[in-house]
């Protein structure tokens, strides 16, 4: 097969979509025609789902129905529990357990097995009960594993407000439930990134909704992928167990040959804009607490790698710090990207359904030809 051969399929345009835009060069991204800053100080995740599901911002009737709707799936079948409580007790993975459990979410939808897979409207009833419900299964997963009780979703909560008030077992100050939703803004989507691009691919064979977000569970768990915000916590630590000044730290890492997490992107050639605006965040957060450590030992190593590499941080960088500054165990924050990131893989879904074709792409042959065969006796 002729043609360039283009690795991990990088500047490969297989689709079209309204839903998300980034400018890597300027550090641009844009859902359906907003920027992200305006959406991150200004809108709520629930607009935001509802702006990547139909296209347009909700007015204020209804953002109160598509919330209230929201809210009203959050609560979990006893069947779905005693799955989560096993897999707790069994110390699973926590992403290991949230792909589990939400292909276990479908034995419980009355629509899952509605014989045309692409009706949008029975989608957008599924997207609703996928999304309300993976907060509340991660929640129960993370309370089962230290060995407290489930706690029941409160519908006068907000999506990002009440996820932490199930987590945690009281509700959330106004700045934590305000940073966290933020994050979930952020992470909502990012283009055709691997996860997405995994949920398309199944989608595009005519696999119902779950199966589509179970893929893309499976596809972000990998380290280059969501993994890399718990790789940069994992080092900060390490960090401040050393007793040695960041640069230093990061200088012999990189004498070793080791990488840094959190910098570099596929995209973006400069600052990841989301990094900015995580960035405050977790400096506010710091300032609050009144401990800096976690944003000025950040701050360090972000001066000296733009120095010495010439590469700018990505998401990963910052909403680190900002997680761990809120109690956020560090082995969550892959499964709370896909808590956040559902709300763009089904959008993608949804436009792959519209506009259905099959994906398959093919692959250059490097192997032998023409080889005679032997029996077994002359192997």
């Amino acid at each position: 097969m002729s043609g360039e051969l283009k690795r991990g399929l990088e500047g490969v345009l297989v689709t079209e979509s309204k839903l998300s835009f980034i400018d890597g060069d300027a550090g641009q991204l844009v859902y359906c025609g907003y920027d992200i800053e305006d959406l991150a100080r200004d809108a709520s995740y629930e607009e935001v789902l509802y702006l990547l599901w139909h296209g347009e911002l909700p007015t204020s009737e209804e953002l109160d129905a598509f919330s209230d709707e929201l809210a009203a799936h959050r609560g979990l079948d006893d069947g779905v529990l005693d799955v989560t409580r096993e897999l707790a007790e069994q110390d699973e993975s926590p992403m290991a357990a949230l792909r589990t459990l939400v292909s276990s979410l479908s034995a419980y939808d009355e629509n899952a097995d509605f014989e045309d897979v692409t009706d949008r409207e029975v989608n957008l009833e599924k997207a609703k009960r996928i999304t309300a419900k993976m907060p509340s299964v991660l929640a129960a997963y993370a309370r089962f594993r230290r060995g407290d009780d489930y706690v029941e979703p409160d519908e006068s909560l907000n999506h990002a407000a009440n996820f932490l008030y199930m987590l945690n077992g009281e509700e959330p100050n106004e700045v934590l439930a305000e940073t966290f939703d933020m994050a979930l803004v952020l992470h909502a989507d990012h283009g055709l990134n691997a996860s997405t691009f995994s949920a398309m691919v199944t989608s595009s064979t005519l696999s119902d909704l779950y199966s589509a977000v179970t893929s893309a569970i499976g596809t972000l768990s990998g380290s280059l992928h969501g993994g890399a915000n718990a790789n940069v916590m994992r080092m900060l630590k390490d960090v401040d167990d050393s007793d040695m000044d960041p640069t230093e730290w990061v200088k012999d890492a990189l004498d070793r040959g080791e990488r840094v997490a959190g910098f570099g992107h596929r995209v973006y050639n400069v600052k990841d804009p989301r990094a900015k605006i995580l960035g405050a965040k977790s400096e506010a957060l710091g300032e609050a607490a009144g401990d800096m450590k976690w944003y000025e030992m950040s701050v360090a190593i972000e001066e000296y790698i733009g120095e010495e590499k010439g590469l700018a941080p990505n998401v990963d960088f910052y909403s680190a710090s900002t997680y761990y500054q809120m109690g956020i165990p560090i082995d969550l924050y892959t499964p709370i990207f896909a808590v956040s990131r559902v709300g763009g893989w089904i959008a993608h879904v949804l436009e792959q359904y519209d506009d259905n074709r099959l994906i398959r792409p093919r692959a250059r042959y490097t192997g032998e030809k023409d080889l005679d065969f032997p029996s077994v006796d002359e192997r």
